[in-house]
């Protein structure tokens, strides 16, 4: 771990030291991140009438975002992607494989990189610490996730984003709401909780 004062979580992480250059620990924390958003992908409940199905994945993106900072979140969230396209069964429901990862969730992946990015640019500028703050960084991304995912959703299924009987909206957003609510307000007091320990430990 580095002497100098940590700026987001992971800098409190003490790796071997072998893997504490500082190429390397970026690396085995982006893949870490990835692995445990690939894990979080596994707690699935399909939904019979939307093609999105309700995962634990935006838990891990959210709290990937705060812990790793801006530019190592959005390198795990690209890399779990890649991994999953390539046919690792990373996805819900341990799918994968580049039909999947271009599929009717695609928007919601590019969503997950953009997400993961915007939390962690909050936690870069030490807004992580408050839960407010942490709280709001959580709701901004998870829109970004919304619509990064309803739109390319209207797209692949050929419907309206909000109009009409059967559109995007209701297909891969409104199902998701009161669900992610709750992930959001678990995944926003991880920082907060974190920082609260590290700062209440003697000098």
């Amino acid at each position: 771990m580095s002497h100098t004062a940590p700026i987001v979580l992971s800098d409190l992480i003490v790796l071997p030291r072998v893997l504490n250059r500082a190429r390397v620990r970026d690396a085995v924390l982006v893949l870490s991140a990835a692995l445990f958003t690939a894990l979080c992908a596994q707690v699935t409940i399909p939904l019979g009438f939307t093609p999105v199905p309700l995962t634990g994945q935006t838990f891990a993106v959210l709290s990937v975002g705060g812990i790793l900072g801006a530019r190592r979140a959005m390198a795990s969230q690209a890399l779990y992607w890649v991994l999953g396209a390539i046919g690792l069964p990373f996805y819900s429901a341990a799918s994968g494989g580049w039909k999947v990862a271009t599929g009717s969730t695609f928007g919601y992946f590019i969503g997950f990189v953009l997400a993961a990015g915007v939390v962690g640019w909050f936690a870069d500028r030490r807004d992580d610490r408050n839960y407010i703050s942490s709280l709001s960084a959580m709701f901004l991304a998870s829109g970004i996730i919304y619509a990064a995912g309803a739109l390319w959703l209207a797209h692949f299924l050929n419907i309206p984003v909000a109009t009409g009987e059967t559109n995007a909206i209701a297909l891969g957003v409104s199902p998701f709401l009161a669900g992610d609510i709750v992930k959001i307000a678990l995944a926003a007091a991880i920082a907060p909780v974190g920082w609260a320990s590290y700062y209440a430990k003697p000098r």
